[in-house]
């Protein structure tokens, strides 16, 4: 009787923790309304080193093994990154600026997606930015991939 017992208590926290990670599961996932916020707040803030002039501190955001992707090419590895956009960073005034307008968090918080317009110095809209980050220390994210695509506004219709 004892044995039966002690194999229905097993059984009951056994479905009890299978319970409370199914329960943790969506408080990470509703937890992760924070790493969005943080993941937001890195994307301005890299866009904001275009709108500073700041090439240092972009690079600072990039991950060593990042990779950039575009119509033109791919640029792999952070010096290589750098070396490609520092025409960019260049001239007084920034050829283009960006804004995030999504942001997504993997359920495990390590991984994140931003996407956004891409404003070229007149502001007007000339493409759409997709970026992959990593978490590289609590609070700190990098970009590990980017990609922009050119806009083309819909036609009008005859």
């Amino acid at each position: 009787m004892r044995l039966r017992s002690l194999s229905l208590l097993s059984a009951c926290l056994l479905l009890a923790a299978l319970g409370g990670t199914a329960t943790t599961g969506a408080s990470a996932r509703d937890g992760n309304s924070e790493l969005r916020r943080q993941v937001m707040a890195s994307e301005r803030a890299f866009a904001a080193t275009m709108k500073a002039r700041d090439f240092e501190g972009f690079t600072r955001f990039l991950a060593e093994e990042a990779i950039f992707l575009s119509d033109g090419g791919k640029l792999r590895g952070k010096a290589a990154i750098a070396r490609g956009w520092r025409q960019y960073y260049d001239k007084p005034q920034a050829p283009c600026s960006w804004e995030p307008d999504e942001v997504e968090v993997v359920a495990s918080g390590t991984l994140a997606y931003s996407g956004g317009p891409i404003y070229n110095a007149a502001g007007q809209r000339i493409g759409r930015f997709n970026s992959v980050w990593r978490l590289k220390a609590p609070g700190q994210w990098e970009v590990v991939f980017d990609r922009g695509s050119d806009f083309a506004p819909p036609q009008p219709t005859k």
